[in-house]
């Protein structure tokens, strides 16, 4: 499969494109959602331009080509639109001149979709990047953020008060994304992902409805939006339960010599037996700048802080590391610790798929993988963030159903130059034949790493039991398809 074919594939590929000139030479032509072209007329352009209290940009406009690119750099997509949303009003009107004008939409909170679908070719770009207001409770231990907020933002806020939910392990990655999805983090054990900890919601629907979700108000669709993704409609806020941690915490990376892996690795499987939930542990192989190709463990103790030292001695009698930064720091400090290797604009291609064991026949297929030739930048990751917290909800409790996981692995390459098919294609045939080993050792899929070439019946397994109420759901809240840029359900 050539790059092209692995960029998420758009409306615009479901039926033979009928194109259409615009009478007016100031008219605009734009994708339309079902596949055909539609004629934007430049005064229904100006119209809403001058109703936004954000922007409107077009392609000829400054601020355009900044505003078009995605964390993934491997989408070079080229909206015919983008709105550039400053509160949940932009937002209606967007969505509404969306359906009116039946376009193709894209919905960007913080723009670091893995697979691109926050981006579109000559649709509509809902972008919330703008919306970054963080308000914390302190005493209701609560936090309401807007749509394109960071999960540094929240971070950061929350930390002032000694508090945090569960949200990842980049900062600069969108939190509306990774909450809907599921959203792990180095607090998943402790206290289950980030959709677990999502108390409301406030939801632009298809047909442009302003809907509250909570335990008492549209109670179904705050259950869908646990991790079913972006099927019912754009989140301009969320609201989370926050947790007494921090700020302080120990942890940091301690690496060893890749020859070392099968020992380290064997290692990580024994402890995610009986690790206690405040200690997160991920082991990953990957090439370090200085250091070459290693195996090593980044490692969160969200206990008491002087505790570190002693939760961490069975990891050090490992063996003499290559590099040990394991200390006490700030829990700000450990989430954008990985911020350097995730570098905006470099291509970025994932496979993934859930574990119910880390098998010997696991840590070797792996092992051996990582052996083999380059391409440089490939890494594979196998999490310690499942379990605890996130085991001991009920599968069918959110749309998020693979509480059965004791692991994530994960297959990853990145690359600088985004848009070098060949390169490109190195980088993601490399990807593809190393997960296609280790897939049939899998169970189930996580939906923020599903892209266009995952096909429908693959969202069906990672949903399980839970995918026909989504589907209901789906049919009531978006009948006709309209979010469909996402990990889709589709209504029927």
């Amino acid at each position: 499969m050539k790059r092209r074919d692995f960029c998420a594939v758009t409306a615009a590929t479901l039926l033979p494109i009928r194109f259409v000139h615009a009478a007016d030479p100031a008219d605009i032509t734009a994708a339309g959602r079902t596949g055909s072209q539609v004629v934007l007329r430049r005064r229904d352009v100006t119209d809403l331009r001058n109703v936004l209290r954000g922007s409107l940009l077009l392609a000829a406009d400054d601020g355009y080509e900044k505003a078009r690119r995605l964390w993934n750099g491997s989408f070079d997509r080229r909206p015919a639109l983008i709105a550039r949303c400053a509160g949940a009003a932009d937002v209606v009107e967007a969505v509404n001149f969306a359906r009116t004008h039946d376009l193709l939409i894209a919905v960007r909170g913080g723009g670091h979709s893995l697979t691109g679908q926050s981006g579109c070719d000559g649709g509509i770009m809902i972008d919330l990047s703008a919306m970054r207001g963080v308000r914390v409770d302190p005493v209701g231990r609560t936090a309401r953020i807007d749509g394109g907020v960071l999960l540094g933002e929240l971070d950061r806020e929350s930390q002032a008060f000694g508090l945090a939910t569960p949200a990842g392990r980049i900062s600069h990655t969108g939190a509306a994304g990774l909450t809907l999805g599921g959203g792990f983090g180095r607090l998943t054990r402790r206290f289950g992902l980030a959709c677990d900890n999502l108390v409301a919601a406030d939801v632009i629907t298809a047909d442009g409805r302003f809907v509250r979700a909570n335990a008492t108000e549209n109670a179904d669709l705050l259950w869908g939006l646990k991790g079913g993704g972006g099927n019912f409609g754009v989140v301009s806020s969320f609201e989370y339960q926050l947790h007494q941690a921090g700020p302080m915490m120990y942890g940091g990376m301690i690496a060893w010599p890749i020859a070392e892996a099968r020992k380290v690795l064997t290692f990580h499987a024994e402890l995610l037996e009986h690790v206690p939930d405040e200690l997160f542990v991920d082991a990953m192989m990957a090439p370090v700048p200085q250091l070459g190709k290693v195996v090593l463990f980044n490692v969160c103790w969200s206990g008491p802080p002087e505790r570190g030292e002693q939760m961490v001695e069975p990891i050090r009698a490992l063996g003499k590391p290559v590099r040990d930064t394991l200390r006490i720091a700030p829990y700000v400090s450990l989430q954008s610790e990985g911020d350097p290797g995730s570098v905006h604009g470099w291509g970025n291609y994932e496979r993934s798929g859930f574990l119910t064991r880390l098998s010997p026949e696991l840590i070797d297929i792996a092992v051996s993988q990582m052996e083999g030739p380059d391409p440089p930048g490939k890494r594979i990751l196998i999490s310690g963030d499942c379990g605890g917290a996130f085991s001991r909800v009920r599968p069918d409790a959110t749309a998020f159903q693979n509480r059965d996981a004791h692991a994530t692995v994960v297959v990853q390459t990145r690359w600088e130059n985004a848009l070098d098919p060949a390169i490109s294609d190195a980088h993601m045939q490399w990807a593809r034949t190393t997960f296609d080993a280790l897939a049939p050792l899998t169970k189930g899929f996580y939906v923020n790493a599903l892209g266009a070439e995952d096909a429908t019946q693959r969202i069906r397994a990672t949903y399980g039991g839970n995918y026909d109420r989504l589907v209901a759901l789906k049919r009531k809240y978006d009948p006709s398809n309209f979010f469909r840029r996402n990990a889709n359900i589709p209504p029927g």
